[in-house]
């Protein structure tokens, strides 16, 4: 296999399913809605793909080879997809936090 490919082969093969998690983050819930939120929203999808990408090659890089090839990579599945849903559930909660609406 392409040493570039299996290197991103976690992220190749999650990518459809973090769009429609991404998706789904974007447009719920629909208020309060402004550049403000659009640009955390933005920031917490960049963040949440960067630690999901160091996530994986940190654990490729440092998983046992002892138990076989494709250890390193069972292994960035499992880290990397647990490190893309808490930074997406640590933001979603966040948000709700910073954004929502005074009752006054």
């Amino acid at each position: 296999m392409n040493p570039l490919v299996e290197l991103n082969l976690t992220l190749i093969l999650f990518l459809p399913w973090f769009a429609i998690l991404a998706t789904l983050y974007w447009l719920f819930p629909r208020q309060p809605r402004g550049m403000k939120r659009a640009l955390y929203d933005l920031a917490t999808l960049a963040l949440a793909v960067a630690a999901f990408l160091w996530s994986v090659y940190w654990s490729v890089a440092n998983a046992d080879t002892q138990y076989g090839k494709l250890w390193p990579q069972v292994l960035a599945t499992a880290l990397g997809y647990g490190v893309f849903l808490a930074a997406l559930g640590i933001a979603f909660v966040a948000r709700h936090l910073l954004f929502r609406r005074r009752r006054g």
